[in-house]
């Protein structure tokens, strides 16, 4: 980690994002190493994601478009339907939200005044927000596969705000790829029909900083570990499947840990045997060196960190990014991939002793941990940044 003294002046960074928990986790690294070196780090968020930022230690300002409320509502699992997906993304993260984001973003920039500006994928608002304020911007990319934001698709609602903020047409959409694009992702995890814009750096993220591990890990059996989980959004969403998913896994010789997510009682799904635990939360970096197998609903940052353990997986994709994270893991022969609206616990059970038993998925889930463990370093991304901050400050001068 470069030491402040390096660095020839303090920057203020503001980082923004507009999604939930799956949206601020892969700023995080950066964020606290910019902080780390002496830079003024702030983040810009909707309201109910306030109280997560701020217990990583940042300050937080609410900057609107919220996608859902301070409590998340229990609701019975749905079919996947990709053109709900996709009016989520174009109505509602390119439209609705954007709208909002980008005049949240410009009122707290008024008085906060940032040198630079660093957001999230699927933060529209804010890069027309930077845009608008010659503010330099640049984008880490939250979406694994790096599909599901399909340029054609925005361009109506994101031309459509450009133009409520004074700014000309965009129609292929330069705004989304001009600037920097940080990748925590390895390239090979990337749908090959959405390469990477070549102003975009693949990079290795430093997870130091999570929660230590409880106590218990330590004292779990030589048997293969599971972990289980469906996200801090879909985990609310997913009906009957933490069940099935248990009664499934719990008859194999394994350690079983799920995490239910802070919105779930894990008494809810009732008493257990001695090999299953059932956790509210356990941080992935403490428990998955311990583990061989992952089972989860395809989000991207359970599948990077899967991933850079080099575990394979068992993918039950839900919605959002995930059909297309799941679909790209079985092509790259890492994952196994079930319907969550039709899965038995005994497909499960079959799947999952089948994915333990593969020395085919766990070499190909180590061989993309070594793509990552030779990415460069996040300290060449905040180098990055830090030259963008630069070159502006000196060409105001």
């Amino acid at each position: 980690m470069p030491r402040r003294k390096e660095w020839s002046l303090s920057v203020r960074v503001l980082f923004t994002f507009a999604g939930g928990a799956g949206h601020f986790i892969p700023l995080l690294p950066i964020a606290r190493a910019m902080a780390a070196v002496g830079h003024e780090v702030a983040f810009g968020a909707q309201a109910a994601l306030l109280p997560t930022v701020r217990r990583h230690g940042f300050q937080a300002h609410e900057t609107g478009g919220n996608t859902f409320g301070d409590e998340a509502e229990r609701q019975p699992l749905r079919r996947l339907d990709m053109e709900r997906e996709i009016r989520a993304v174009r109505d509602g993260y390119a439209g609705r939200i954007a709208r909002q984001r980008a005049s949240g973003i410009l009122a707290l920039a008024a008085g906060w005044k940032p040198d630079l500006l660093v957001c999230d994928e699927m933060d529209f608002g804010s890069m027309v927000a930077a845009e608008r304020l010659s503010v330099p911007h640049a984008t880490i990319l939250v979406i694994a596969s790096g599909i599901l934001a399909r340029h054609h698709l925005l361009a109506e609602p994101l031309n459509a705000l450009r133009t409520e903020h004074g700014l000309p047409p965009d129609p292929d959409l330069a705004m989304l790829s001009r600037h920097l694009v940080l990748s925590p992702f390895p390239p090979s995890l990337r749908d090959p029909h959405s390469p990477l814009p070549s102003t975009a750096l693949s990079f290795h993220p430093d997870q130091a900083g999570e929660d230590p591990p409880p106590a218990w890990i330590a004292e779990l059996s030589d048997r293969p570990s599971v972990y289980v989980t469906l996200g801090t959004v879909f985990n609310v969403e997913s009906g009957d499947l933490f069940a099935r998913l248990l009664e499934g896994l719990r008859a194999l010789p394994v350690n079983v840990i799920v995490t239910v997510g802070p919105q779930i009682d894990p008494r809810e799904l009732g008493p257990q045997p001695e090999n299953v635990r059932v956790e509210r939360y356990v941080s992935q970096e403490a428990l998955l060196p311990h583990c061989a197998l992952v089972v989860s609903h395809a989000g991207s940052g359970t599948v990077f960190g899967a991933l850079s353990h080099g575990i394979p997986m068992l993918l039950l994709p839900m919605g959002a990014d995930q059909p297309f994270n799941a679909q790209r893991c079985e092509e790259l022969g890492v994952a196994g991939v079930l319907d969550p609206m039709d899965c038995t616990p005994e497909m499960v059970r079959r799947e999952a002793a089948r994915l333990l038993a593969s020395s085919a998925h766990r070499l190909a889930a180590e061989r993309i941990r070594d793509e990552i463990a030779a990415l460069p370093t996040q300290e060449t991304a905040m180098a990055l940044l830090y030259r963008l901050a630069e070159i502006d400050r000196t060409s105001r001068a």
